[in-house]
Parts: C-alpha cells; structure tokens; sequence
C-alpha cells in the first residue's frame, strides 16, 4: 500500500478561478500563465479547467508542444520568447506566439526562414530590470521589429515588478505611456495582482498566474478574501503514529522541542522529500482530523510531527490537511518566510497526484 500522501488537483476550483479573473477584466483578453507545469498542479491536469481561456502563457517549449498535442488550437505566448534560431523553427511549426526583450531575439527573427510571420510581444524594461527594452529604446525596436518580414502582429507588453502598490503600479504605467507614446498596437500589462486591484492596467490583455490556482498575490491569504477565489491544490495525508511525551522529553531532529507537559504527537506521513519545507518553524499551520493545530519540531525527510492537543480524539489513520480548503497554502507559506508559489511548484514527484 503506497503512503497516504496525496495531491489532489481540483478542476473546478480552475475554472472558477479563471472566471473571477474574466469578472475583474471584463473586457480585456485572458493569457492563463501555466509556467513551470502550471505551477505545480500539471499542465495536463489544468487544461480542463483552464481551457476557457483565450491564450496560454508559459516560458517551455516542449510544454506548448504539449498544449497543441492536448488539443489546444489558440494562441501560446513564449514569455521569455527564444534563445536560439533552431526555437524559432518549433515556433513557426506551432505557430507559437513569442515575446521579443532583445535586439540578438529580433537578429535571430530577422535571419529567420519562416513559413509565415510570427506574432510577438515586444517587452518594454518599465522598472523590474530583467527583460525588455527601456522606454527610450522602445521606439527604435519597435520600428525594426515593423520592418521585419517575420514579423506579425506587434502586441506592446511590460511585467510589473510592484503590481500590489499603488505607487508601483502609477510609476510602471507612467514609464511604459512614455516609452509606448505615439505607437498602435494592443497592450499586455497585467499580471494577478494588477488584474485584481489595478483596473486602468488592464488594456487588451491580462496574464493572470497565481489566482487561477487560488493562490494570494501578496502573499497573504487575506488580501482575496470575499473574492471568489478557490484554492487548486489540496495536499493531504495522515497521522502513521502517536507519541505520548512528559513534560521535558523532545521531538524529532536537533531535539528542538520540548514539550512543557503531558501531550501527544502526530507523526504525519510527509517531509522535505515531499515538498514541505523543511523550513517550518514550530507554529506552521496545519489540520488535524478537521481541526487546525500546529507543527512541532523539525520536519525531516518523510515525516512531519505535530502537536495533537487541540485534537484530543486524532489517532492513526487521521486526515492531515497540509494545504487546501481549509487551510490557505498562502498561510503556511507565511509562517515559512515563502510564498505560496513557492510551494506549489515544490510538490515532489514521487507524490501521487490526481485530478477531480
């Protein structure tokens, strides 16, 4: 019998998420960002509930190989476009659409022989200082990237490195009406954040990521409270022990706690191996057989232990929420100084995993 570790995927927690994205930009197109295996969750597991969408982002290659093989037909955004001219043929074969930051992406695009031109998005620097041109450089490689035969539709696009500040969100957009002045074309601007909470960013195209998997993009679980959103992923195990302890005797690795009395311990079946960070300080949230306790001493490699005080009637065979429902992934990953992108993509694979 495998260990009762699970992660379960929740379809319709996808699409109700990326409705509430469709809510808040009404009239704007959605780009659900499904990078890095769609967080987490599986890039074949999300695209049911995704598929509503009107375009998919994501940075791998062999990752829009398999959306088209999934059946999708509409359009795929490279966000961090090519990195060398034998890309450019996957590209044109998938008639991809692809994000150009850099004068070697439009050289390459230039010597390029293609079936047909290639739709792109030319990245404009508005402040976060890893991709893109600068608003005074902007101009210049939009012109060139007009002039180019491979080129097709032109879409002006920048990434917020502040969206959940007002004074970032008005510095970036200022910077990017300065750099964009005087040239046609639709805008891609939003991420979550500004998708949420930034309405005047939202122009053609918002590029919504954490909120389609229920996640805060702040980082903290209240900030999307009232609004709809449903977490993706449930992480779930179960307590595989109990320890009774006296006053004094101490838990796990290091021996870094010590009970100050009688008490139980849960041992949970999961650890860093997992994905759980092994990070945790005592304290990290977690459920007990439906009740919220904390984690005590040091997660190890398989195995969580936690405090059974608040659950006086868990036992072996209780269920152990990690993450979920009922409690925020945004929660735990406050207590371990992350975020909870961060734990999403960190689910290991030797954790089964399913979709509902």
């Amino acid at each position: 019998m495998p260990r009762p570790l699970l992660a379960t995927v929740h379809t319709a927690a996808l699409a109700n998420n990326l409705a509430v994205a469709r809510r808040h930009a009404p009239r704007s197109k959605v780009w659900a960002v499904v990078k890095a295996n769609a967080y987490g969750h599986g890039l074949a597991r999300a695209f049911p509930g995704l598929r509503a969408t009107d375009g998919f982002g994501l940075l791998d290659l062999e990752e829009a190989v398999k959306l088209r093989e999934l059946g999708w037909a509409g359009p795929i955004l490279l966000l961090e476009g090519f990195f060398r001219p034998t890309d450019i043929d996957v590209i044109d074969r998938y008639s991809l659409t692809t994000t150009v930051h850099c004068d070697e992406q439009l050289r390459m695009l230039e010597m390029a022989r293609l079936s047909k031109p290639l739709n792109i998005q030319l990245k404009m620097n508005t402040g976060m200082n890893r991709l893109g041109y600068t608003p005074e450089k902007f101009r210049a490689a939009w012109e060139r990237a007009r002039a180019c035969p491979g080129v097709g539709q032109i879409v002006l696009m920048t990434h917020f490195s502040d969206a959940d500040s007002e004074r970032g969100i008005s510095e970036q957009m200022a910077a990017f009406a300065r750099g964009a002045e005087g040239i046609a074309g639709a805008r891609s601007l939003a991420n979550s954040a500004a998708t949420l909470w930034h309405p005047q960013s939202h122009f053609d195209w918002v590029r919504p990521g954490i909120i389609l998997y229920g996640g805060s993009p702040s980082g903290v679980s209240g900030a999307i409270e009232g609004l709809g959103l449903q977490p993706a992923m449930t992480l779930a195990s179960e307590l595989i022990a109990v320890q009774t302890l006296a006053a004094g005797q101490r838990v796990g690795y290091g021996s870094t706690f010590a009970a100050a009395g009688p008490m139980r311990i849960g041992v949970v079946a999961c650890g860093y191996a997992d994905g759980y960070p092994r990070c945790a300080p005592e304290g990290t949230p977690i459920f007990v057989d439906g009740v919220r306790t904390r984690v005590v001493g040091r997660v190890s490699m398989d195995m969580i232990t936690v405090d059974l005080t608040p659950c006086p009637t868990a036992n072996v065979g209780s269920r152990v929420e990690l993450w979920g429902a009922q409690l925020s992934i945004d929660d735990v990953a406050r207590a371990c100084g992350t975020i909870g992108y961060e734990l999403m993509c960190a689910v290991a694979q030797r954790v089964p995993v399913r979709a509902e």
